[in-house]
């Protein structure tokens, strides 16, 4: 078994109404900082052993899919890296 990281990043899917991300914006434009748009995003980092870095990958996202992520709002990504 190999030591591997996983990176899950969990995003609203667009569309859905992002309180969090419409604040900073608001708060960035106010300190002159100009942007077409800003997203929020929650960002986890798994350590585990596995097979292969494949395996991990599998292994996180029933990770996301199954408590990280809520498919009906959440769009998520998997990065996976030997560590």
């Amino acid at each position: 078994m190999t030591e591997f990281t996983a990176t899950v990043t969990v995003t609203l899917k667009h569309g859905v109404l992002d309180p969090e991300a419409e604040t900073t914006q608001q708060a960035l434009e106010r300190l002159g900082f100009e942007l077409q748009d800003l997203r929020s995003a929650d960002r986890f980092e798994i350590d585990l052993d596995a097979d292969s870095a494949d395996d991990a990958a599998e292994r996180a996202e029933e990770m996301a899919e199954r408590l990280l992520a809520n498919p009906t709002i959440h769009d998520y990504e998997v990065t996976v890296s030997e560590t």
